[in-house]
């Protein structure tokens, strides 16, 4: 067998070195030089059908290419469905990042248990009594799903060439190695490479493969960033392990949209799908309680409805603080100078906390006056009156900006027993005959009369 030749590149500029180095000499970037396979011997990996004659790619017409829908592989799992976009299409790549211990494996495991077809569990970080003893908890009686511990990619496409899976989980790519690199697992090389070969699997085979990546203490995908170029579909699983909620997020997605969200709640039976997180993301608090305002956001297809709280008080060391968690900090900062410049509110020598509950992240602009609201309530001291919620942009001007998808917000609130909520005057509103009282509002003066 011939050796593998290989040689050290820097990733910045792309020069060649004899050996590896602490500093790149040609940029002097440092901890950029990685061992690279500049020739190697013929993989014996994962093969297609050797009776079978690849046929070289030919160039179509836009016109003649077929435009059928693809075929998906229900995961029996809705929130997971929605965030792929309607669940996996054959062929395909899933990237699931997130923290350890968040439930990344849990999730994958569950999924592999449910299916009604053929699935391979590889895990190269628990032995097969571990994971039985998890599968215990979650599902029990699965005929179905077959578990591998193994870490030599080799190994791998020899158990699924004689099992013939319809889905493999590898939990996870970053505990892989091929013979094909002289390095050890985990390296650089070793994921680019690992994660090729199921790609040439996965294309050939037209079985989607679910890969579980670590992440860095930055909160991105451990390894060379080309892996997450490499994949069809990233998807983010966060949470805080104080809580019991957990969120599914797309980060990029080929066959779908990346504004969709996907909600769970971690029991000891497993993850459980929130249908409706807009009651998990709502307090229900019988008394009335200052600074509590409920804005109604949407993320992909899913209205919600979300809790915002605030505190306003009295800065104690002289410089007031400005602190959110779950919203952009600049722009609550500038949401208080709109409100000190266009309805005159002293809150310069002020602390102002902004929190949005459940422990979520929210970006659009919508919940701008839900926002301040809530810290006009705190402020006051006055609580909001019950049965309100808030779906408006605020402007530098003062103005209450329209928003996308209004209806769909307002149904939401109609749903949850809501009885008004504020909108902008130039939002068009196609709802007719509804039971909730749409207050319009031009102005941020108008929310303030009108509330306090």
């Amino acid at each position: 067998m011939a050796k593998i030749k290989t040689a050290f590149f820097c990733q910045n500029c792309g020069a060649q070195h004899a050996k590896w180095v602490g500093q790149c000499s040609s940029c002097k970037q440092w901890n950029t030089i990685v061992e690279e396979v500049v020739q190697k011997e013929e993989k014996k990996g994962w093969k297609s059908n050797s009776n079978s004659v690849k046929k070289a790619s030919t160039p179509l017409r836009v016109s003649e290419i077929t435009n059928e829908k693809e075929i998906r592989l229900d995961t029996q799992d809705q929130e997971f469905n929605r965030v792929l976009g309607g669940g996996l299409v054959p062929g395909s790549l899933t990237l699931l990042g997130g923290e350890p211990g968040i439930g990344k494996s849990t999730l994958l495991l569950q999924i592999a248990l449910k299916l009604a077809y053929k699935t391979l569990y590889v895990s190269g970080e628990e032995s097969q009594k571990q994971i039985k003893m998890r599968a215990n908890r979650i599902h029990p009686n699965s005929e179905n799903c077959f578990i591998l511990t193994e870490t030599k990619t080799q190994n791998i496409f020899q158990q699924i060439a004689a099992l013939e899976p319809d889905l493999v989980v590898i939990d996870s790519i970053q505990t892989l190695h091929t013979d094909y690199i002289e390095s050890a697992a985990g390296s650089i090389s070793q994921i680019r490479e690992s994660t090729a070969e199921l790609i040439k699997f996965a294309k050939e085979s037209s079985t989607p493969v679910i890969l579980v990546g670590h992440i860095t203490k930055d909160g991105t995908i451990a390894g060379p960033k080309i892996l997450e170029h490499m994949v069809d579909t990233v998807l983010q699983f966060e949470g805080d392990r104080n809580y019991v909620y957990r969120i599914l997020r797309s980060l990029k997605n080929r066959f779908g949209s990346t504004a969709e969200l996907g909600i769970y709640e971690m029991q000891g039976s497993g993850l459980r799908e929130v249908n409706n997180p807009s009651e998990v993301l709502i307090s229900k608090n019988d008394e009335d309680l200052s600074g509590t305002a409920i804005a109604a956001t949407v993320e992909g297809m899913r209205p919600l409805l979300i809790e915002i709280q605030a505190l306003v008080s009295t800065a104690v060391y002289g410089t007031p603080q400005r602190s959110a968690t779950g919203f952009n900090a600049k722009r609550l900062n500038m949401l208080l100078a709109v409100l000190e410049k266009r309805a005159g509110f002293k809150l310069a020598a002020k602390d102002v906390f902004l929190n949005i509950t459940g422990g979520i992240s929210v970006d659009d602009p919508a919940i701008d006056l839900a926002v301040l609201a809530a810290i006009l309530s705190s402020n006051a001291d006055i609580p909001i009156e019950k049965g309100t919620c808030f779906a408006a942009e605020v402007g530098l001007a003062g103005e209450i900006r329209p928003v996308q998808r209004v209806d769909q917000r307002i149904l939401e609130a109609e749903k949850l027993g809501f009885t008004q909520i504020y909108v902008s005057k130039t939002n068009k509103i196609g709802l007719k005959n509804t039971s909730i009282q749409v207050l319009l509002v031009s102005k941020i003066e108008d929310v303030v009369s009108s509330l306090f």
